[in-house]
């Protein structure tokens, strides 16, 4: 298979992927990841993709990312990299928060005085604005969370890829960072591609979402969610949509006997 990730072909803020096929290895130790996965996700949509453990999510957001090529088939994107959230903070613990969150300003070569402006308005868009000289040992589990958010908001780019980011959290905590997340999502009109086990998590949070087959990736079922925002997680409509969501995935699993 010929590997092609192409960018840019989509507007700004959309994602298109194009019967994108990965495969780890080769011959007969070779295992087919995801296969022929095709999907459009619009500017400002906010998509979950939900599936059984291995089925290729982390995957599909790592070559999204740029982290790792497609074997084949291709992802298309607009003319900003994509900015990546993982289900670990992964702050540098020798840095402060501002520091932590200024790491990719610097990279982008902004100037100073401009970086603490910048960082500052970050750190009081997730409600961190007093926490700025604490180190991450000092921080709760939402609270590095938030600074892990904020760092990839200063990005500055309208792709958010979220993998678990909230999957270690506690109930609570986690319910108030989705409603920070949903806020700042419809502050920046940011497009959303989130990873997620919990699916009740999914129907709150999601326009759209994604159901993979187990291995290999394959996209065997989607729905809108129509439920008006703001939502609650333990709603009977978010409910509803979750159980129908759960229904389908435990077929899936059953039918590959995981």
């Amino acid at each position: 298979m010929t590997a092609t990730t192409t960018a840019p072909r989509s507007a700004t803020g959309s994602v298109a992927l194009r019967g994108v096929t990965k495969v780890y290895g080769q011959g007969e130790h070779a295992v087919l990841a995801l296969d022929g996965v095709s999907l459009d996700v619009a500017p400002g949509e906010f998509v979950c993709l939900v599936g059984a453990s291995g089925c290729g999510k982390s995957t599909l957001l790592n070559l999204v990312a740029g982290l790792d090529r497609t074997s084949g088939g291709r992802v298309e994107l607009g003319d900003a990299k994509p900015g990546l959230m993982f289900q670990e903070p992964a702050l540098f613990p020798w840095l402060t928060v501002e520091a932590n969150v200024e790491v990719p300003l610097k990279l982008r070569g902004v100037p100073r005085n401009e970086r603490r402006a910048r960082v500052a308005a970050l750190l009081r868009t997730v409600h961190l604005a007093d926490f700025g000289r604490k180190r991450p040992h000092q921080l709760s589990g939402g609270m590095r969370q938030r600074v892990a958010l904020a760092r990839t908001l200063a990005l500055d780019t309208p792709v958010l890829l979220m993998d678990e980011p909230f999957g270690a959290l506690d109930a609570m905590t986690r319910d108030i960072l989705h409603d920070e997340l949903e806020r700042i999502w419809s502050e920046r009109k940011l497009t959303v591609l989130f990873v997620t086990h919990n699916v009740r998590e999914a129907a709150r949070l999601a326009d759209r979402i994604i159901l993979l087959s187990s291995r290999p990736g394959r996209i065997i079922w989607s729905t809108q969610v129509d439920v008006p925002r703001p939502r609650r997680i333990d709603s009977p409509e978010i409910a509803t949509i979750a159980a129908e969501v759960t229904a389908r995935l435990r077929t899936e699993v059953s039918r590959h006997g995981q």
